[in-house]
């Protein structure tokens, strides 16, 4: 509660300094640098309230997964400008009943930080038994095995040279995995093919 509430009351004073960036006269140089600075403080501002806030008020809808997949993974690509960076593919007939809203922040947060640390990304849908399963793998650095629940700890960054919250603050992971839990599926890491670190989201059908 404190944490949403603080998060929520930041964005006021925030938004005048938005507002008065606007009609300051200053070297553009300088003032891109500033605008940057203060659109890096609304996102992390927003995943605190995200975190603190959670997923329960979203309603469960029947939801293609690999239309979810598709649109996340594009997304990312477009915020982050890394066309063909990412390749996806995903079998057809997942349909489920999922919070799509929360699926698709998990989906995005994997897909961003394996382009954060990765070069390439590849994300898959495919079926296991009686669950759905999505993975995204990346040609980064990875994480040790001994480290990677350390990973999920949330505000933590790891001292590697993976950094999980490169350019976040140490939520991302713990998003993820408290949303695939409450589906009553879970989120883990492993070794990637391309050489780098794999997380997979398995969700029951």
């Amino acid at each position: 509660e404190m944490l949403a509430g603080v998060s929520h009351d930041l964005k006021t004073p925030l938004t005048r300094l938005k507002l008065q960036l606007a009609m300051l006269d200053a070297d553009a140089a300088d003032l891109e640098e500033m605008r940057a600075d203060i659109v890096e403080m609304e996102r992390m501002l927003d995943e605190y309230l995200q975190f603190a806030r959670g997923e329960a008020g979203e309603a469960p809808q029947e939801t293609d997964l690999g239309g979810l997949l598709l649109d996340a993974a594009k997304a990312v690509s477009k915020a982050r400008n890394s066309e063909n960076r990412i390749v996806v593919s995903a079998d057809e007939g997942f349909v489920v009943s999922i919070r799509r809203d929360a699926i698709r922040r998990c989906v995005t947060n994997l897909i961003d930080n394996a382009l954060k640390h990765g070069k390439h990304v590849e994300a898959r849908l495919s079926g296991s038994g009686k669950f759905a399963q999505i993975v995204v793998d990346d040609d980064g650095p990875g994480i040790p095995e001994a480290r990677r629940e350390e990973a999920f700890r949330p505000f933590h960054r790891l001292d590697e040279g993976r950094n999980l919250q490169t350019g976040g603050v140490g939520l991302g992971l713990a998003i993820a995995r408290d949303i695939a839990r409450a589906h009553g599926g879970d989120l883990v890491l492993g070794n990637s093919a391309m050489g780098g670190l794999r997380a997979i989201v398995r969700l029951p059908t």
